[in-house]
C-alpha cells in the first residue's frame, strides 16, 4: 500500500501516462489463508476468555483484529472495514458481498447522455444514529471530507479512479517541493436538493457504482468533524474514529482496543432492521487464538486458520450459491465434537511474486516461473485453501469470466502443474549461468503469512539446482511497504483484493510508469520498465485508460489490451501469480446467514443474519 497526498487528476495522467485508476495499492494484503491482514499487532490474549456475560439480549459473536479507526474515510484495514460496514453507510452496496451493485442509502441513480453527470436520489427516510435525517448536504459534506480531509487515505478514489471534477493548487512540501494538490471545495458535487446530489465526472468511467460502494464514500452528518475548510466540527478527527456516527443497520456501542468492539442493533435504520439485538467482535490478533475462541463456542461465524485446517473434513456437498462462486457444505468434526456448517468463496484477489526487474535477471524469474509448481504448493502448503494461478487478473472479472480465464490458460508457457526445473537450468545455461556463475536473490516474504514463507522456502530449495541461490528474508507489513517504495525489494510476496470487481483494478499494478520505484506514488515495485514486453504492456495500457466509457464497445478494446498486458507479463515474468483466493466462513448450527460472494466476507452486511438459541 501507499499513501499519498491528494494527488491532482492533471498530475497522476502525467506521471503515470493517461492512467485513469488508483494511485495507492488500496487492495494490496498480506492475508494468505491466515486471516492475518492487518499490519498491527499487540494484543496478548490466549483468545478463550468467555464472551461478556453482560450482553443485554443476543448478539452475533464475532472475532476481529485490531482496530486503528473507525472513521470510514482514514480506515484503511480488513479489520475496521468489517466494523465501518456495518455502521457506516455509502450510497451504493455489494449485494451480500456479490461483484454486483446495488442501492443502498440511494434509492436509485440516472446517468447524463455524455456519460459524465451522476444523479443520485437518496433514500428519504434514512436517518443517522443521533437522530438527524440524512441529506445530500451530508453526502456533500463527506465526500469532500474524503477528497480534503489530512486523515483521508482514500482521496485518490474520488480524484483520481472516478476523476470527479475539481480544480488544483499548489502546496510546498516539508522538502521544499512544490506540489499540485486538490483545491478544497472545488469538487464538482452538489446538493440539487434535500434529497438529490449530483456529481459530475471529467471523463466517462466504468465502474463509478462499484467505486462508491467503498466504505470510504460513506455519508456522515455534515459538520460532525471540524477537519476540513468551513467546518467548527462537534467532534476531532481522531475522537469521532473512536466513537462514530453513522446511518447503517448497527449503531456503535463500545470499543476497547485490543479487547472488544460491540454496536447494537439501529431500530430506525431505512433497510432491514438486524435480526439479532447487536454484534460483539472479540478482539484478538494470532489466528490461533481467534480459533481457540471458536472451538470454545465463543464465536457464532468464524474462519479456520491454515495450519488448523484439515481438508478431510471438508463436504461441499450442500449445493451453490452467488452465481456458483461460492459453495456450501459441512466441516467437522472440529476440536470440540462438532460439525459445523461451512461455505467456500472463490473471492476476487490474488497472490504473487513481484519481482523488481532491474534486479532480478529476466532468465532467474522465467527460472522461478518453472521452479513453481501452482498446483502442489495450493495442495500441499496452503491445504486446498487458494487455487492455482496463471493470470493476474482473477476469474471472476477476467475477460470472458472463468471459462475465458480457462481457455487463455492453456498456452501459459511455464506449466503451472507442474515443476520443470530441467527448463529452469536451461534457461539459466543459456544465459551463461552454472555452477561457477550462480545467481543470488533474496525473497521478502510476508511475516503474518507463515503459509507464503514456506511457499518462499520451497521454491529455494528447489532453485538450488537451477543454479540460483535464493534467501528468505521476513519482514512485517510496514517494513516490506517501505523498502519497496525504496527500490531494495527483489522478489517480494503480497496479494491484491479488489477495489472494485473490474480488471483495470489489478492491472495497474503491471503498467509499467506506475512500477517505477523512483516516482512518487508507484503502485508496485518491479521497475518493469526498457524491455519489449513492458512496452507492450504500457501501450496495452493506454489503450485500457483511453477506453473508460461504460460501453461495450469501450469494454471490448478494454479486453483486449487486458489479454495483451497478461501475455506481456508471461514474456518477462515481472509478477509470477501463483493462487488464487477462496475464503472459508464456519458456522454453528444457532446461525442463519447467507453465504457472502466474491467481495469478501468483509463487505457482506450482517443486518439479515439471526442467532437462535446456543448449545
Amino acid at each position: 500500500m501507499t499513501d499519498t497526498d491528494n494527488l491532482s487528476r492533471r498530475r497522476f495522467l502525467q506521471a503515470t501516462g493517461g492512467a485513469a485508476s488508483a494511485v495507492a495499492l488500496a487492495g494490496c494484503t498480506g492475508d494468505t489463508g491466515d486471516e492475518t491482514t492487518d499490519e498491527s499487532a499487540g494484543n496478548e490474549t490466549d483468545g478463550t476468555e468467555e464472551v461478556a456475560e453482560d450482553l443485554d439480549g443476543t448478539y452475533l459473536r464475532l472475532t476481529n483484529s485490531t482496530m486503528s479507526t473507525l472513521d470510514p474515510i482514514a480506515a484503511t484495514g480488513t479489520s475496521e472495514g468489517q466494523v465501518i460496514q456495518q455502521i457506516h453507510e455509502p450510497l451504493m452496496n455489494y449485494a451480500n458481498a456479490t461483484a454486483t451493485v446495488e442501492p443502498r442509502l440511494a434509492t436509485d441513480y440516472s446517468i447524463s447522455e455524455d456519460l459524465k453527470t451522476y444523479t443520485f436520489e437518496l433514500n428519504e427516510n434514512a436517518t443517522f444514529h443521533n437522530g438527524d435525517d440524512v441529506t445530500a448536504d451530508d453526502v456533500v459534506y463527506s465526500w469532500e471530507r474524503l477528497a480534503a480531509s489530512d486523515a483521508s487515505k482514500r482521496a485518490y478514489f474520488i480524484l483520481d479512479s472516478i476523476g470527479v471534477e475539481h480544480e488544483t493548487t499548489t502546496k510546498t512540501t516539508d522538502d521544499g517541493e512544490e506540489r499540485e494538490v486538490y483545491k478544497p471545495g472545488s469538487m464538482a458535487v452538489e446538493a440539487v436538493d434535500d434529497y438529490t446530489v449530483e456529481m459530475t465526472i471529467s471523463e466517462p468511467f466504468h465502474s463509478v457504482p462499484e467505486v462508491i460502494a467503498y466504505t470510504s464514500f460513506a455519508v456522515v452528518p455534515e459538520g460532525i468533524v471540524g477537519d476540513i475548510d468551513g467546518y467548527e466540527g462537534e467532534m476531532e478527527q481522531g475522537e469521532f474514529g473512536k466513537d462514530p456516527v453513522g446511518a447503517g443497520p448497527f449503531q456503535f456501542e463500545s470499543w476497547s482496543p485490543d479487547t472488544e468492539a460491540m454496536a447494537q442493533s439501529f431500530e430506525d435504520y431505512h433497510g432491514t432492521v438486524p435480526k439479532v439485538d447487536g454484534i460483539h467482535w472479540n478482539i484478538v490478533t494470532d489466528a490461533n487464538a481467534r480459533y481457540n475462541y471458536a472451538m470454545n463456542k465463543n464465536a457464532d461465524y468464524f474462519p479456520i486458520p491454515t495450519n488448523k485446517f484439515d481438508p478431510s473434513k471438508m463436504s461441499l456437498d450442500g449445493g451453490d450459491a452467488n452465481g456458483g462462486s461460492s459453495t456450501l457444505g459441512s466441516y467437522g468434526e472440529i476440536r470440540n465434537g462438532e460439525t459445523v456448517n461451512m461455505v467456500r468463496t472463490s473471492t476476487i484477489g490474488n497472490y504473487y511474486l513481484g519481482f523488481n526487474v532491474e534486479k532480478v535477471d529476466k532468465p532467474v524469474r522465467q527460472a522461478f516461473a518453472y521452479a513453481a509448481n501452482h498446483q502442489s504448493l495450493a495442495e500441499d502448503v496452503f491445504k486446498g485453501t487458494v487455487k492455482p494461478a496463471s493470470h493476474f487478473v482473477p476469474p471472476a472479472i477476467f475477460p470472458g469470466g472463468a471459462t475465458g480465464y480457462d481457455e487463455h490458460a492453456k498456452d501459459y508457457p511455464y506449466g503451472s502443474t507442474e515443476t520443470r526445473l530441467d527448463k529452469a537450468r536451461e534457461i539459466m545455461e543459456e544465459a551463461g549461468y552454472g555452477e561457477d556463475n550462480r545467481a543470488e536473490v533474496t525473497i521478502t516474504a510476508y511475516e503474518s503469512s507463515p503459509v507464503f514463507q514456506e511457499t518462499a522456502r520451497l521454491l529455494r530449495d528447489k532453485l538450488t539446482s537451477a543454479y540460483i541461490d535464493v534467501t528468505v528474508d521476513v519482514a512485517p507489513f510496514a517494513a516490506l511497504r517501505k523498502q519497496g517504495l525504496n527500490g531494495k525489494l527483489e522478489v517480494y510476496t503480497l496479494g491484491w483484493l479488489m477495489d472494485w470487481p473490474a480488471p483495470d483494478n489489478f492491472l495497474q499494478l503491471l503498467n509499467p510508469p506506475q512500477t517505477d520505484t523512483s516516482s512518487d506514488a508507484p503502485v508496485s515495485y518491479i521497475n518493469w520498465q526498457g524491455t519489449d514486453a513492458s512496452d507492450r504492456a504500457a501501450e496495452a495500457w493506454q489503450t485500457i485508460s483511453s477506453n473508460p466509457q461504460p460501453t461495450d464497445e469501450a469494454q471490448q478494446a478494454r479486453d483486449d489490451a487486458a489479454i495483451e498486458m497478461e501475455e506481456a507479463n508471461w514474456e518477462d515474468v515481472a509478477m509470477l501469480t501463483l493462487f488464487h483466493d477462496y475464503k472459508d466462513r464456519f458456522w454453528y448450527d444457532w446461525v442463519d446467514i447467507e453465504p457472502f460472494g466474491g467481495a469478501g466476507p468483509t463487505r457482506q452486511l450482517l443486518n439479515d443474519v439471526s442467532v437462535g438459541e446456543r448449545n
